[in-house]
């Protein structure tokens, strides 16, 4: 497919916004409206302003269709795409594509208008038009309540050029241009379109369209050049000017720091745009000049923060070598940039913000008189323009009037900044969001949390049941698949939770703790109802008493076996219950589960170990689930001294309750989850004063969740990074000291030696470096084993070559999770069984209910109510729309699907690969949705499957489906998918202003 879009034209922009809206109260798909009020209006450069805020000059200002949107949705100062003289074919040679990357902090390679210079004019004044006449057509505010503003760049010489100087007349007073005349004459001409619109109201529409131009210049521009670029536009255009600020102006040093200090010390850049930069001490005497200069004209002069800031690229984020930073972790430099000027110029210069704001810090930046506000990394994430909603309703005040910059205000927001959680860089490297399966082209809507789940719990079913309170379904929804609510809504790793769209807004739906409410609200009255079924398949027996063999032994039972577990120790749980520190999870919990199982008729035979498994088969027991854990202890060699194993540390805590005699100084050498707990079990051994945890690397990348990594620290547990433990003595653990090297194709980084030797203070060293299956037990009941001493399994069934003998959980792989446990569980029952012994709740959310959440940041997480935050993603889900600046993915209703359905217009498409970061699939929306072409040329431009339309009257299109090309015509016997007719058909019948 090509990278170029295509302007649609001015009349079918027209009736494409009509047809669409009167169908489907939807304009360019966004579901809800904003609607001014004057008596929340401001005032800059003379004219009224409904809200001070809007896109910034970037991917949402290019086309027609993205400034509508944004409009529509709240937008009311609108900074345009920045111009400049190299434009359109040869500009769009020079952007790798894909060019945005916005999933956490965000990240583009692009930075001007694709377009060429008179169709990106062209695009700005048809825009004009369509805000003119729609504000009032659908009653969203005043004609004259929105601005306009110019960007352009990046040199004198270029702006003086004949391309943009023609621009910048067109664009100060379009009279004259014959798209000005054309949009004007066409709404006319076909008044009668309109229910609230009149020929006055269009006769009215001024050809003034911008008054005020945001000056964007290259990095090393030098401070005479920007000087004289603002003088031209000021003096010999006479436009209200902002300079575009680059963060360079803090030094390098300070931005270093400042990113460092918020864990952003992987963004690599170097000091080179610094110092090629406007210096500071440049700077602020031109700023001054420049505001005097336009005082004496009565223009209005300010800066905008932020320009762009460069970064290397350093793991593969986009095809170039330089890439520029923007979102959340721009704004601790963008803020404290705008603070130091604001200080510096005790509030007189009008700043004119970008840089990572969005609804948790909009309020924050405009009460301290820093507006307008313009923003682009939030609209590039799900929720998309109807994120501005939230942001205009935050900023209705009367009476607002720029009278200087609150300084203190400005200076707090700064400092808050380093601390924000919405702004600092998680601990470690977010996981995959992504599903390890490509998306299909019908019906691709899928809850993401559900499939990350290894036993594919029904989450958003139970969620809506614990929002209405009914607790006891809930359960029900939740123990069909899972025999383990209270220990999996204690500890569950909840790889759900990575998996939640809701990471993209603020943080995860807690999918874990509603699982508990469900549990602790709704067990007993569950419970009372449960009975043991009668037993119509034989004996089976389970060997091990964890998470695995729990599971095991719940789903056989369910499924009519008689079932024993033989469990080693007194109770059941396993490592849960016996290595678990008790401040994680208590053993009532832990016994509540067990009581599930003793309801349901399991039978249990405690402090009986196991060594042969023919024994067991002599006494009729069919089937032999082996669930033993991975309880060979790990070890680690020392030059000299001793060390002790994390499991015999933590069996002992637990035991003893605390009392554990190992010192004062302890230190742990790992970075795994045992790792963490064994830390912060030794934080309250008593007697205990230090506790170091040594890893040969960073927090980054260590392989502990971040959550148990996230409680070590508050715990207190020191944290020495980059450290190799070689030899204990005399008190001291001596260590190698490490520094990361290169990334390696994963983007973890490797370690190498410094030479130099660093020691730890250490009475007791615990070692927490991975324990081992049972590869002795396996042999001696003669299974095979791989090389490394892993039982040899059937992938699907988990039968070992012993006949009727099956391996699950921690002594299968090695140490696993609680949720792997019990998926491994119910697979070996659903294979013993020979049926599926859990069926699906899947319930469908109410579009409204959902629809209503979309684009809505929450503050924080808010107990039970937190299941309210759930996006609804098996219902809806349209990330892939949401997330495209120029609408160019639609979701469609199509007869006969009970799903939306994804179709993806090619012609709007510039390929800039945002919505790959927010499909839940491992794949990209614009290149394997199915697509619609404008034409046989763009069909044959691209690999999509997809389709052209060759005859509405009788519906004939040119398809590429399954590597084929061929004519397909309704009606006819196709090789085309059913719902892929289906789909076309609907494209052309009720979609029609697509084609």
């Amino acid at each position: 497919m090509s990278d170029m879009m295509t302007p649609i034209s001015f009349d079918k922009l027209v009736n494409w916004i009509l047809e669409e809206h009167k169908k489907y109260g939807t304009v360019f798909g966004e579901k809800h409206a904003y609607t001014a009020d004057e008596k929340y209006n401001r005032t800059i450069f003379g004219r009224p302003l409904e809200t001070p805020i809007g896109p910034a000059a970037g991917p949402n200002t290019q086309l027609t269709q993205n400034i509508v949107a944004a409009y529509y949705t709240g937008s009311r100062f609108f900074e345009l795409k920045t111009v400049q003289k190299m434009d359109g074919a040869e500009l769009a040679a020079c952007i790798n594509k894909p060019c945005i990357k916005a999933d956490d902090e965000c990240y583009n390679c692009e930075w001007s208008t694709e377009l060429y210079v008179p169709q990106a004019m062209e695009e700005y004044i048809k825009a004009w038009f369509l805000l003119k006449v729609f504000s009032k057509e659908f009653g969203l505010g005043a004609a004259d309540g929105f601005q306009f503003n110019i960007s352009v760049g990046y040199d004198l010489a270029g702006i003086q050029s004949e391309k943009i100087d023609t621009f910048l007349n067109t664009m100060k007073n379009a009279a004259d241009s014959e798209v000005f005349r054309s949009c004007r004459q066409y709404l006319l001409d076909n008044v009668d379109k309109f229910e609230k619109v009149t020929k006055e109201d269009i006769e009215a529409i001024e050809p003034e369209i911008c008054n005020s131009v945001t000056i964007s210049t290259l990095h090393g521009c030098p401070p005479q050049e920007i000087e004289k670029i603002a003088m031209y536009l000021i003096t010999v255009k006479g436009f209200h000017t902002f300079i575009k600020c680059n963060p360079t102006l803090l030094g390098y040093e300070f931005a270093r720091k400042r990113m460092d200090e918020m864990g952003y010390d992987y963004v690599a850049f170097g000091d080179f745009h610094f110092l090629d930069d406007l210096q500071y001490e440049d700077a602020v005497p031109m700023l001054t000049r420049l505001m005097k200069v336009c005082e004496e004209r009565n223009l209005e002069f300010g800066v905008k923060i932020t320009n762009t800031f460069p970064v290397d690229v350093m793991q593969n984020e986009l095809p170039s070598e330089e890439m520029y930073m923007s979102g959340k972790s721009l704004y601790p430099l963008s803020i404290a940039l705008a603070a130091k000027l604001a200080e510096e110029f005790d509030g007189k210069l009008h700043i004119s913000y970008s840089g990572g704001a969005d609804a948790h810090n909009i309020e924050g930046i405009v009460n301290a008189g820093i507006w307008p506000v313009t923003f682009a990394t939030t609209l590039l994430k799900p929720g998309g323009y109807l994120r501005t909603i939230q942001m205009a309703e935050k900023l209705e005040k009367e009476g607002v009037v720029f009278e200087g910059i609150d300084v203190e205000a400005a200076k707090k927001l700064a400092e808050d900044a380093v601390t924000d959680p919405h702004h600092v860089k998680a601990v470690k490297p977010l996981p995959s969001r992504k599903m390890e399966q490509e998306v299909p082209l019908i019906d691709c809507y899928v809850a993401p949390c559900k499939e990350g789940c290894p036993i594919h719990q029904d989450i958003t079913t139970y969620l809506k049941l614990v929002s209405d309170g009914k607790y006891e379904e809930a359960m029900e929804v939740i123990v069909e698949k899972n025999p383990l609510p209270f220990i999996t809504g204690t500890i569950c790793a909840h790889n759900c939770m990575n998996k939640c769209t809701r990471n993209f807004y603020e943080e995860p739906v807690h999918i874990r703790n509603m699982k508990l409410v469900a549990a602790e609200n709704g067990y007993e009255a569950w419970l009372s109802k449960v009975s043991a079924p009668a037993v119509t398949r034989g004996k089976a027996a389970v060997v091990g008493g964890g998470p695995a063999g729990m599971a095991a032994a719940y789903f056989l039972r369910k499924g009519g076996m008689d079932v024993t577990i033989f469990e080693k120790q007194k109770a059941l749980g396993g490592v849960v219950r016996n290595i678990i520190p008790g401040f994680r999870i208590a053993d009532e919990a832990i016994d509540r589960d067990a009581k599930i199982l003793e309801t349901m008729g399991v039978k249990m035979v405690f402090n009986t170990e196991v060594a042969d498994v023919n024994e067991l088969k002599a006494q009729g027991f069919e089937n032999v689930v082996l669930a033993v854990g991975a309880f060979e202890p790990g070890t680690l060699k020392l030059e000299a001294g001793e060390t002790m194993n994390a499991l015999e540390f933590l069996a002992q805590f637990k035991a003893l309750d605390g009392n554990v005699d190992i010192g004062k100084n302890v230190v742990v050498i790992g970075g795994g989850n045992t790792a963490m707990d064994t830390a912060r079990a030794a934080k309250r051994t008593n007697g205990v004063e230090k506790v170091s945890l040594v890893y040969r690397r960073t927090k980054r990348y260590m392989p502990a969740d971040a959550e148990e990594l996230e409680m070590a620290v508050e715990d207190g547990v020191e944290f020495c990074e980059l450290l190799a433990p070689v030899r204990l003595e005399a008190g001291k653990l001596v260590c190698k000291v490490m520094k990361l090297g290169d990334l390696d194709a994963s983007g973890r980084r490797g370690v190498v030696e410094t030479g130099e030797f660093a020691e730890v203070d250490a009475d007791t060293v615990i070692v927490a470096v991975g324990e081992k299956v049972p590869t002795a037990f396996y042999k001696a009941n003669g299974l095979h084993v791989s090389e490394r001493g892993k039982a040899l399994v059937n992938e699907k069934t988990l039968e070992s070559n012993v006949a009727g003998v099956y391996v699950v959980g921690d002594g299968l792989g090695g140490p696993a999770t609680v949720v792997e446990g019990i998926r491994d569980g119910k697979m070996a029952a659903e294979a013993i069984i020979g049926e599926c012994l859990a069926k699906d709740f899947d319930q469908t959310a109410d579009e409204e209910t959902i629809y209503n959440r979309r684009g809505i940041l929450r503050q924080e997480a808010d107990g039970k109510d937190e299941s309210t935050r759930c996006l609804g993603c098996s219902t809806i889900c349209e990330n892939c729309t949401e997330v495209c600046p120029n609408r160019a993915n639609v979701a469609i209703r199509v007869p006969g699907m009970e799903k939306h359905q994804i179709i993806h217009v090619d012609y709007m498409c510039n390929e800039c690969g945002n919505c790959k970061s927010f499909c839940p699939y491992t794949s990209a929306p614009y290149l394997d949705k199915f697509t619609l072409f404008a034409n046989e040329a763009d069909f044959a431009d691209s690999k999509n499957q997809g389709f052209t339309v060759l005859d509405r009257d009788v519906l004939t299109c040119k398809v590429r489906y399954l590597g084929e090309e061929f004519i397909w015509k309704k009606g006819e016997e196709t090789r085309l998918a059913e719902g892929l007719q289906k789909l076309i058909d609907a494209v052309v019948s009720d979609y029609a202003y697509l084609v």
